[in-house]
């Protein structure tokens, strides 16, 4: 189970589309979700990355590490 605080207005609009349809509000909240959770998934794990970048390594370092034969 998930409570979700929202914005007045907007729990008003879902109150409205909720009644006219007679479907209820978690209804549309899961379509929500469902459409544009990949693209949310993407744009925090970019932010995330930008802030946390991982180490960078140069061809020397990637050539020392592995066991090539020469």
């Amino acid at each position: 189970m998930l409570a979700v605080r929202i914005p007045d207005e907007m729990e008003s609009r879902l109150d409205k589309l909720a009644a006219l349809t007679g479907r209820p509000k978690s209804f549309y909240v899961r379509a929500a979700l469902q459409a544009h959770l990949d693209e949310i998934e993407e744009t925090y794990t970019a932010l995330y990355r930008l802030e946390h970048p991982a180490k960078r390594w140069t061809l020397k370092e990637l050539e020392q590490g592995l066991d090539l034969e020469k």
